[in-house]
């Protein structure tokens, strides 16, 4: 089977994966946990039971909340709330855990956050352009009828594709479930992108290579026999890091699970758009760039 043959059911098949999630983004947008918020932080030593603790906060009917271990202790954070609760979980973790003892309360505000979601998005439009001008200058020698900047082009357009995939299964995870994005979920994100420009990378230089050659009739066969190529080495290697992931999934515990879960939903996205986005993008430029040549 030629899967460039079909790039066009592949690009359906990613709006209709894509388009349910961004609408979901312009409606709901991402349900955003205490860091991004703002709330309630309570730092507690002498214990680092996180268990317990996140049993007594649900006993005394606190949700939404969040706890790290630090050295020899916990720090537990919520939605503000008044005196009164806090009063009742500092006493109540105090009278129910051996060794715990209250440090210190303060309000949180969302301001730092907010300054690490701007520059992650900053980071990110540099990154695109770094990646653009790196395949631009790696790629200047690639044979006609294919250009360098193309391949960024398309490399900058499967890397979209995978950051909408998780920001929009997340925006409908919080929605419908719940689930709040925290710092973890940006390093998520960006790690994804980094996972995907490398497999598509990957893929673009055994085309430029097989161009090179010119082993065969067209442009359409050249990308279709590299994709096939790289085909074993890029499941290979998504499924290595899936299986990873799937272990830390049920088994690293909740503070990383949804950490791991965008890692697992970006990299079966990263490989997906790798092979059957990045590389047919390639094939449908240069075909409208011949029908706009004869016309």
């Amino acid at each position: 089977m030629n899967l460039i043959k079909l790039r066009k059911w592949w690009y359906i098949l990613s709006l209709v994966i894509i388009i349910p999630g961004t609408l979901s983004l312009a409606i709901w947008g991402l349900k955003p946990s205490v860091d991004f918020a703002g709330g309630t932080q309570i730092e507690f030593s002498g214990t680092q039971d996180q268990v317990k603790l996140e049993e007594i906060a649900r006993a005394d009917k606190l949700e939404n909340f969040t706890t790290t271990k630090t050295n020899g202790g916990l720090i537990f954070r919520t939605k503000t709330v008044d005196q009164a609760k806090q009063k009742q979980l500092k006493n109540d973790v105090e009278s129910q855990i051996t060794g715990a003892k209250e440090i210190r309360t303060d309000a949180v505000g969302p301001s730092i956050s907010k300054e690490i979601t701007r520059n992650a998005f900053i980071l990110v439009v540099l990154a695109s352009l770094v990646i653009v001008i790196y395949i631009a200058i790696m790629f200047r020698k690639v044979p006609k009828p294919a250009n360098s900047w193309e391949f960024g082009a398309a490399a900058i357009i499967a890397l979209l594709h995978d950051a909408l995939v998780v920001l929009g299964v997340f925006s409908l995870l919080g929605h419908f479930y719940g689930v709040e994005v925290d710092p973890l979920f940006i390093t998520a994100v960006l790690t994804v992108i980094g996972f995907s420009v490398h497999d598509t990378i990957v893929i673009f230089d055994r085309i430029r290579e097989n161009l090179i050659r010119g082993s065969y009739p067209d442009f359409e066969t050249t990308v279709s026999v590299s994709v096939y190529e790289m085909l074993p080495r890029t499941i290979n290697t998504s499924f290595l890091v899936w299986v990873i992931l799937l272990v830390l999934y049920f088994f690293g515990g909740p503070t990383i699970k949804y950490f791991v879960l965008a890692l697992l939903v970006g990299i079966f996205s990263g490989t997906y758009s790798s092979i059957l986005n990045a590389s047919p993008l390639l094939v449908s430029w240069e075909e409208f760039k011949a029908k706009r040549k004869k016309r």
